[in-house]
């Protein structure tokens, strides 16, 4: 198996979409003909300024023409901290191995390149949010899962439950 690991261009907005929803589809448990319309439209919209201006970089991995995976990191900037002085964070996301390449690797290479990519941007602030198949590697690579962050459910964002 000779992988290719490619870094996504401005060309890739339809596939990255496209990967996108496949990710999301499969991470939520989702069945294939769910309605993801206005998602895939704000998600090409989103890959066609974030690649652009670089708050967004994307991997691809392909055997020959066969899609393997996917990885991605959105890089956004809060306050400075004590222990975060730059502000600046990274936020993995969107990693996916297609079923026929897991347990081989891709993953752990995939999470190294982004990480790699990160540290040369001088941001040591990364998180991400896993589910359970992703655990391991997470943990594996040296996440720890996080203590002090909490979040607002949607329904009380819109004040309709």
């Amino acid at each position: 198996m000779k992988l290719i690991y490619k870094k996504a261009t401005i060309e890739d907005l339809d596939l990255l979409t496209e990967t996108r929803i496949e990710v999301l589809k499969d991470a939520n448990n989702l069945s294939f003909d769910v309605d993801m319309t206005a998602v895939k439209e704000q998600s090409y919209q989103y890959y066609k300024k974030a690649i652009c201006d670089e708050s967004h970089i994307a991997y691809f991995v392909f055997d020959g023409n066969h899609f393997a995976g996917t990885g991605g990191v959105s890089f956004f900037q809060v306050l400075p901290t004590y222990h975060n002085p730059s502000g600046k964070k990274a936020y993995i996301m969107n990693m996916y191995t297609a079923p026929a390449y897991r347990r081989c690797g891709v993953a752990y290479k995939m999470l190294d390149l982004l990480i790699k990519e990160i540290k040369g941007k001088g941001i040591t602030a990364i998180s991400l949010e896993a589910t359970e198949m992703g655990r391991p590697l997470y943990k594996k690579y040296g996440f720890r899962k996080m203590d002090h962050e909490m979040e607002l459910p949607e329904c009380y964002c819109q004040q309709d439950c």
